[in-house]
């Protein structure tokens, strides 16, 4: 119905916990679109333009528009709303938790310490999205332009090192990535100890924190 507005920011507002909602002026009407968190902060001030990909959706017939900064990101999230029991607010928390290609990289590996990371998603709700979405978006991913990065310790090995780095306080986007790095860059076998790859992922996540 509406692929995507762009228009003025008139706005940005933090309506119950973490729902965001953002006023974009286009052509003289304001519209109301819920986003992730993680957009209204990339967005220019008030007065600046921006171009939303929505989604809209009629709730208990009032229609609603949830706006994101890419059509893969949109995609996604319609994928998620797929799921059995996974509402907007569920699926904006997952993409607001994790960037766009640890998501599915996390789905399709079915990594569940990573999922429940996203605020309101148990294990058994984790576990129904990596069942429903994860043959899905095996081949989402590739008509979506991106590939999920394969780098990052063996299977038996990935959930202890998780758990101690989601344990130490680190972010699951800061994890996935740091892994990937750990991986990728400095090379770590996947089937090293547990303890190098924790050793290996802090190193660089304190090198990262004190660039900043």
């Amino acid at each position: 119905m509406i692929s995507y507005l762009k228009g003025i920011v008139a706005g940005i507002q933090t309506i119950s916990g973490n729902r965001v909602v953002l006023t974009l002026e286009v052509n003289g009407l304001g519209y109301d679109l819920q986003v992730p968190q993680k957009l209204a902060q990339q967005l220019p001030d008030s007065g600046g333009v921006a171009q939303i990909f929505t989604h809209f959706q009629i709730r208990d017939e009032v229609p609603l528009l949830y706006g994101f900064a890419s059509p893969a990101e949109r995609d996604l999230f319609r994928q998620l709303l797929t799921v059995s029991g996974i509402g907007a607010a569920l699926a904006i928390a997952l993409l607001d938790t994790l960037e766009l290609p640890d998501l599915v990289q996390a789905i399709i590996a079915a990594n569940i310490q990573v999922l429940i990371q996203a605020p309101g998603v148990g294990k058994k709700t984790a576990e129904r999205i990596c069942l429903e979405l994860k043959s899905k978006l095996i081949e989402w991913r590739k008509s979506a332009g991106f590939f999920v990065a394969t780098g990052g310790p063996a299977p038996g090995i990935l959930e202890e090192v998780q758990m101690t780095l989601f344990a130490l306080g680190y972010t699951a986007h800061e994890v996935s990535h740091a892994l990937h790095v750990v991986s990728e860059d400095i090379g770590l076998p996947k089937d090293a100890y547990v303890e190098d790859w924790i050793k290996q992922a802090i190193a660089h996540l304190s090198s990262s924190e004190v660039g900043q």
